[in-house]
């Protein structure tokens, strides 16, 4: 699936851009359950931003893929980092608890030599 990006209409600012996605819905590939998150990505953008329908299609073809939650994580992140090649990004992935049991998962990385904002931990 292709995701639309849009140009950064302030390129020479380091500022952070963070999209909550609430809604979040994979499949336990073990038993076919879904599994439900909040999928928080926080990015610092270069050149480019994720334009946000394109963003919500792309985390709701997971509805039906039998994934663990480690490669939900990096996958997401490694599609929008290659995307929109950021100064600096976070992807975090916080799942429903079940059997007693939460989890949360992070990716991040930035560019060599990046040295703007990085935030700390929301929620």
């Amino acid at each position: 699936m292709d995701i639309e990006t849009f140009p950064n209409p302030t390129p020479a600012r380091n500022y952070i851009i963070q999209h909550v996605a609430e809604e979040f819905t994979s499949l336990c590939p073990k038993t076919g359950h879904p599994d439900f998150a909040t999928i928080v990505l926080t990015y610092v953008p270069e050149e480019v931003c994720v334009e946000l329908k394109a963003y919500k299609l792309y985390l709701q073809d997971f509805r039906t893929k039998g994934i663990f939650y480690e490669a939900v994580t990096n996958a997401i992140f490694d599609e929008m980092w290659k995307l929109t090649k950021p100064r600096w990004m976070r992807l975090e992935t916080i799942w429903t608890g079940r059997g007693g049991i939460r989890s949360t998962l992070v990716a991040e990385d930035a560019q060599d030599g990046y040295k703007g904002p990085i935030p700390p931990y929301f929620g």
